[in-house]
């Protein structure tokens, strides 16, 4: 298994199908609302109260742990998406992600690529059947602290921002278990966890996470900007949960030598533990990205956007230049044919609600790469300014399967 992390390489990008420009000095960038530490340093992981605690092998599963009910298809996506054969957001719906996910999984194990829970691919699976699809949290004090900004639509607004955050804790929430809100609020109806009964002495229902005062900040031309606080959150710190079982996350401090990616790792549930990628192969008609090892063996598949009739995929054989984790965006209108008048050129800070989300992975073709998303529950659904995109956890995945020495094919 591939452990170490692949720290930015020294670049300049121009992108004009997807409008990204970015500089790295060789080290990550830093995520903004998270403290970046010194290379060397860590941050705490291993005792992080939102982590998976899964029975080991096949032993069975502790009955404090099991679902409140069963739910098979949100458990087959959990299984999943540890595999590396992501279903996109964890939904309990069998859509065209999870139909994806599947496929993936069959091909790798020799089954018939139906798409669906099939009676060999559910036996295939079924060596997983005590990881629960849900399991139960306490929200962290410091995982809710913040800070949560509303993103501003326009560019130029943007570039004001002290850093492209998530807007509310409910936001947060839903990224780091690889799913919605929508879905969070289903598994927690009335701020109580689905199965469980709010104690008597329980606040009857989840107040508002407070966002500290913004500190204001000063725009390129000088003048005071303060960002606005995103909505108020359903859900709040201290509060018990119930969120989808996401897994694979376990992070090796010692594997990463950025404090500011540690801090996205664990913010989007995403382990250290990754394979390497000898080759990726992005199928037009499939609407996959799909990760092979040096043998050949699938070793990850995921569902991504790719081109438009305005900006089509580049069809061929790229090389990656460099991987840049936490990038900054550079906005740039000529490079937009549905940018407005009157736009002007605007550097935009990184931060998870980037255009591009929590990585920039480079490619040899100019002005095209393959990158994360604010919104994760677009993938496969709309249309990119031509390059591949990917919802920021599947995104941080692949950033650290990948090196300049991976294969890349656009295919049709």
């Amino acid at each position: 298994m591939f452990r170490p992390s692949l720290t930015a390489l020294p670049l300049v990008l121009a992108l004009a199908a997807c409008g990204y420009k970015g500089t790295d000095t060789g080290k990550d960038q830093a995520q903004p609302g998270t403290t970046a530490n010194a290379p060397g340093q860590t941050v705490a992981v291993a005792d992080d109260p939102l982590l998976s605690h899964d029975p080991t092998g096949n032993a069975p599963l502790d009955p404090a742990q099991a679902d409140d009910q069963p739910r098979p298809i949100m458990q087959a996506q959990v299984v999943l998406d540890r595999l590396g054969f992501t279903p996109g957001v964890v939904d309990n719906k069998m859509g065209m992600s999870t139909k994806n996910a599947l496929k993936g999984f069959q091909q790798a194990n020799n089954l018939t690529q139906s798409g669906e829970l099939d009676e060999a691919t559910r036996q295939a699976l079924g060596q997983w059947s005590n990881i629960p699809a849900t399991r139960v949290v306490t929200i962290p004090a410091d995982f809710a602290a913040g800070p949560f900004y509303a993103t501003p639509k326009e560019p130029e607004d943007q570039a004001k921002m002290p850093g492209l955050v998530y807007a509310s804790l409910d936001e947060k929430l839903a990224e780091r278990f690889h799913t919605t809100v929508a879905v969070l609020k289903e598994l927690n109806p009335n701020g109580v966890p689905a199965g469980m009964t709010a104690p008597a002495s329980a606040t009857p229902s989840p107040t508002a996470t407070p966002t500290p005062t913004p500190t204001p900040s000063a725009s390129a031309s000088g003048a005071a900007f303060t960002p606005k606080p995103g909505p108020a959150s359903f859900f709040r710190a201290g509060q018990q949960i119930r969120v989808p079982n996401i897994g694979a996350d376990r992070i090796d401090p010692s594997a990463v030598d950025d404090g500011s990616w540690l801090a996205t790792l664990r913010m989007l549930g995403v382990g250290t533990d990754q394979p390497k990628a000898d080759k990726i192969v992005v199928d037009k008609s499939a609407g996959t990205l799909t990760a092979y090892d040096a043998s050949g063996k699938i070793v990850a598949a995921f569902t991504a956007t790719m081109g438009s009739t305005h900006d089509p995929l580049p069809l061929g054989d790229w090389k990656i230049l460099a991987v840049s984790k936490n990038p900054p965006f550079h906005y740039n209108p000529d490079l937009f044919w549905d940018a407005k008048a009157g736009d002007e050129k605007a550097t935009l800070p990184p931060g998870p609600n980037g255009p591009v989300g929590v990585v920039w992975i480079d490619l040899s073709k100019e002005h095209y790469g393959i990158h994360g998303t604010p919104n994760p529950e677009t993938i496969g659904r709309a249309e990119s300014h031509g390059c591949v995109r990917l919802t920021n956890w599947d995104a941080a995945r692949l950033a650290q399967m990948v090196s300049t020495r991976t294969k890349v094919s656009f295919v049709a």
